[in-house]
């Protein structure tokens, strides 16, 4: 594995549709009504709260990004999905809504030049990462562009969602995004202060624990983990927690402004800024390398317009602790929880 990594990162993790002169405003927005409750979801992960330590000081960190400083973090209870929402749920929503996403109402999207199938039209790079094409005609039920489909890959996580559309989602499924908080406390499953949500080392005996890049980025793959693209949304282990897949695989939308600094942070249930131009993405993706990007750590973070989407975001849903879990009637709560503060 090429350990080698720029001395600032650059911004490369996730293309922008705000910075492109392609850029178009889509249509008026729909109202989406939210379906209702539907009963008990297996794929609710009920946490207890409390406190935990946020952020880190990784000597291979980015302390432009925000990542710092390492402080105490009080969060009250609340449920978080085992997996990012898959092609198979944003199919349940959208066959009952007729929604249409930002990528569609603007008619491209964002891919990943080495995914591109052969004798794919000629396509516009993005200026500093050449790697990220506009695509025409790509959104999230062809995630390559028209000629690609979702044949073999509706347990996979949806991408080429913006944040939006994420919300939209969450509005209609009657949840919510998680807070940055409340990602990072569920990302890191119980432990404290370990650079990733398995522990310290990347890759334990050999064995890869996430969806990454391996080789060189962005000329070779070596595939070492399975993977080229996006991988089922329950691939490799879960952290100690349950949840599958918060590092690598996608970025994952979170609901807060994006700020690189924490001034003034309330040190219990965090809301991120009041306002600002970018909503914060966690998580890493299947692109993410050391050389270059690095940000699959638990407590690295980025960036994005509301309205970007790429073919490597999605999004995983929240909610409020349920009744009957506060009331004691059933226990859904993991066994690990946050120790050594």
């Amino acid at each position: 594995m090429d350990e080698r990594r720029p001395a600032a990162p650059p911004a490369c993790c996730a293309a922008s549709r705000g910075g492109s002169a392609a850029a178009a405003p889509p249509g008026p927005r729909q109202h989406i009504v939210t379906r209702g409750p539907t009963g008990p979801d297996p794929t609710l992960v009920d946490l207890p709260g409390g406190s935990f330590l946020m952020g880190g000081n990784d000597p291979d960190g980015f302390p432009a990004d925000g990542e710092g400083p390492v402080r105490v973090v009080t969060l009250a209870p609340f449920r978080i999905d085992r997996y990012a929402t898959s092609n198979q749920r944003f199919a349940e929503f959208v066959d009952a809504t007729g929604y249409r996403t930002d990528a569609e109402r603007y008619g491209w999207s964002f891919v990943f030049a080495g995914l591109l199938p052969e004798g794919h039209p000629p396509t516009s790079a993005v200026a500093d990462a050449p790697w990220w094409r506009q695509v025409h005609g790509a959104h999230w039920r062809h995630p390559e562009g028209p000629a690609s489909s979702l044949d073999g890959r509706m347990d996979h996580p949806v991408v080429h969602v913006s944040w939006n559309d994420a919300a939209a989602y969450c509005q209609w499924a009657g949840r919510r995004l998680p807070t940055e908080a409340e990602w990072e406390y569920a990302a890191r499953g119980g432990l404290v202060g370990a650079r990733f949500a398995w522990g310290d080392e990347l890759a334990p005996d050999g064995r890869w624990k996430c969806n990454i890049w391996q080789g060189t980025f962005p000329a070779e793959n070596t595939l070492a983990d399975g993977f080229l693209g996006t991988a089922p949304v329950d691939a490799f282990d879960p952290n100690g927690f349950g949840l599958h897949n918060v590092a690598g695989n996608v970025w994952e939308w979170c609901a807060d402004w994006f700020s690189a600094t924490h001034p003034g942070t309330p040190a219990t249930n965090p809301q991120g800024p009041p306002s600002g131009g970018s909503r914060v993405i966690r998580g890493g993706s299947y692109l993410c390398h050391r050389s270059y990007c690095n940000r699959y750590r638990v407590a690295a973070r980025t960036a994005n317009t509301p309205d970007s989407s790429t073919g490597n975001t999605g999004f995983r849903c929240a909610a409020d602790w349920s009744r009957a879990v506060r009331e004691g009637a059933i226990d859904h709560l993991p066994v690990r929880r946050p120790q050594g503060l």
